[in-house]
């Protein structure tokens, strides 16, 4: 599966279209794209920031390997995907799944497969930092 699979963790930022761009699309009919981002209020509460801390040597091959699962179990063509570590403020992309697939049915369910398995399978933790103080979310991602 070697070059069907592109997967990035970073602190700085994640670019859409660059990981868009990583994806092989050739004889595909299909690109479904999830794209997770920071909210600015939670329960009626100003969001500050996410913080996001990630067990970073095991964290590319958990996604990577959730990725052979999908194209394996969904006849999917190529992904693309990455997670911010560290702080992520409000707008900013938290997440990104590109799924490319010969057709729409399988790229939709493979792509949701995909962030499902990411926040319960990925080593990645969540602080939410809000005016009141800061908070660890339950599970992972």
């Amino acid at each position: 599966m070697q070059g069907r699979i592109y997967i990035q963790n970073d602190p700085e930022k994640l670019d859409i279209e660059i990981l868009r761009n990583k994806l092989i699309t050739r004889e595909c009919g299909a690109i479904v794209s999830f794209v997770g981002i920071t909210r600015d209020f939670d329960q009626d509460e100003k969001v500050l920031h996410l913080e996001f801390d990630a067990w970073q040597e095991t964290l590319n091959s958990t996604l990577y390997r959730l990725a052979e699962e999908a194209i394996e179990n969904f006849s999917i063509h190529s992904i693309a995907m990455g997670h911010r570590t560290g702080v992520v403020g409000p707008g900013e992309t938290i997440v990104v799944i590109h799924v490319a697939s010969p057709h729409r049915k399988e790229a939709f369910l493979g792509c949701s497969w995909l962030i499902d398995e990411l926040k319960n399978q990925a080593p990645l933790w969540k602080k939410e930092v809000k005016p009141s103080g800061a908070t660890w979310k339950a599970g992972l991602g």
